[in-house]
């Protein structure tokens, strides 16, 4: 049985250069982006109690995930980066929540589905990072993210074929990857990570 995600489209050279143009800028979108991939794993425990056969992996996702924020804070103290007072509206997360389908166990299959697209895609972004950007340490923890985004793409597959049969599962999956492709290639170039 397949986990690993294969996206519709890459990122494109554009993007990349836009971040590594504007790192500092991308920082900042990469520590909201922690924080709330870790909100994400919580909403899932907060909201589907009965999942026990999940839960003590969305807990470690939520702390790991939380760890991740802690360390890019780092980062960006050490370069005199502060952390924004808001955190902005992610559009492309948005856009896919947008597309979930509104039944309760639809919707449950469609949340982990989409956790585990934007994780893939986080993983796919953090691998063109750490492939070109020059700062030794910046490449060695970007290359650690990279690691743990696409295992964690693969882990919410996972979670929802205990759920759900592999057919609904991988048919659902296929269209959720031609929606996030759509959305990807219709977002303006910028340094962030969606």
């Amino acid at each position: 049985m397949k986990y690993r995600i294969d996206l519709k489209i890459s990122s494109s050279n554009d993007w990349i250069k836009a971040v590594i143009a504007d790192f500092d800028i991308f920082l900042r979108d990469h520590a909201n982006c922690e924080r709330k991939a870790s909100a994400m794993a919580m909403s899932f425990v907060a909201k589907y109690p009965n999942r026990k056969e999940i839960l003590g992996e969305l807990i470690g996702i939520g702390i790991e995930e939380l760890e991740h924020f802690k360390e890019v804070h780092q980062i960006m103290e050490s370069r005199g980066i502060m952390l924004p007072h808001e955190i902005g509206q992610d559009f492309y997360v948005k856009r896919l929540i947008e597309g979930c389908r509104s039944g309760r166990e639809e919707r449950f299959m469609d949340r982990l589905l989409l956790a585990s697209l934007v994780e893939t895609r986080g993983a796919e972004r953090f691998k063109l990072v750490y492939e070109n950007i020059n700062e030794a340490d910046l490449k060695s923890f970007y290359h650690k993210l990279w690691a743990s985004e696409a295992r964690h793409g693969e882990v919410f597959v996972r979670m929802c074929l205990n759920y759900f049969d592999e057919k609904s599962v991988y048919k659902r999956l296929g269209e959720m990857i031609d929606i996030e492709a759509e959305i990807l290639d219709s977002l303006p170039i910028k340094a962030a990570l969606h």
